[in-house]
């Protein structure tokens, strides 16, 4: 590993200084997010629809509805991209007309990232050449639980130059990892590595998205940031349905990195059911409009 990483990897939060900042984010927090805050919510959110049954169809209806999104609702942002399988990217492609919205992909063999680095090389390529302007890729878990840092560090690099220009999110399986020491380093590795973000979970298993670990995610791009001078984004996936779940996750970013990480360029969040639930919030009414 470099010497950036053996630097920055001595500065773990201790699960005393976690608690201790959870506490005092959550205290700080409004009962509920106005509906401005809300609106921002909403235009950090990568739509996503990674079902077993997913078609084409589904996936064209699925972008339909982020066409028509503006032209309901004028005065409210459109989520930030659309997050689909590589076979999928095509089809958003082709069908996808509204503005400023990115075309995100997972790759690599998500979500187990279980085949040969070959394939998970080509399979992200592949989905950049499909359109893809985003690549959500999963750390290969068990090289890192066996303590083979240098095939994590070495595969991430391999991936980022294979995709050339286009962001890289780096999926670190948090809730698989065991403590945060080993969150902490996984973070450290994957922005070493050339991760522009780094994600919590994949949703596929029993632990995603918690607070614990993004406060921790949150720190160690801190620390990386103070040391290199790189704004690494902050993705929270798995789980988040309730506007007050993603409020928690909005203020865990403000508190650990500041306001220039409050936009959809460096926080987003990785969900399906929450958009519509934001959008009730917003309206003051039930909306399944995504």
């Amino acid at each position: 590993m470099t010497k950036l990483y053996q630097k920055l990897i001595k500065s773990c939060p201790s699960e005393t200084e976690v608690k201790k900042g959870l506490k005092k984010v959550f205290s700080s927090l409004q009962e509920f997010p106005d509906k401005h805050l809300l609106m921002s919510l909403l235009n950090m959110i990568d739509l996503t629809s990674l079902n077993t049954t997913d078609n084409k169809s589904h996936i064209l209806h699925f972008t339909g509805k982020v066409n028509s999104f503006s032209g309901r609702y004028s005065n409210i942002p459109n989520v930030a991209a659309i997050c689909v399988y590589p076979n999928f990217v095509s089809v958003v492609k082709e069908k996808l007309t509204a503005k400023n919205i990115k075309i995100a992909s997972v790759a690599g063999s998500f979500p187990t990232s279980q085949t040969f680095r070959s394939i998970k090389v080509s399979e992200s390529k592949m989905a950049v050449e499909a359109g893809a302007d985003e690549i959500d890729i999963v750390i290969p878990v068990g090289a890192f639980l066996g303590n083979d840092f240098a095939l994590v560090a070495d595969e991430i690099g391999e991936i980022k130059k294979a995709i050339g220009d286009k962001q890289l999110k780096v999926i670190i399986e948090s809730g698989l990892l065991g403590d945060y020491e080993n969150i902490f380093k996984a973070s450290m590795i994957a922005m070493d590595a050339g991760a522009d973000f780094i994600k919590t979970s994949t949703g596929k298993t029993p632990v995603s998205a918690t607070p614990e670990a993004a406060f921790i995610m949150c720190h160690a791009i801190s620390d990386f940031y103070s040391e290199t001078g790189i704004k690494v984004g902050f993705k929270a996936a798995g789980g988040i349905v309730d506007p007050i779940d993603a409020y928690r996750y909005f203020q865990i970013v403000k508190h650990c990195l500041g306001e220039d990480w409050l936009n959809n360029s460096l926080f987003r969040i990785g969900a399906s059911r929450l958009a519509n639930n934001i959008l009730s919030e917003i309206s003051g009414c039930r909306i399944d409009h995504f």
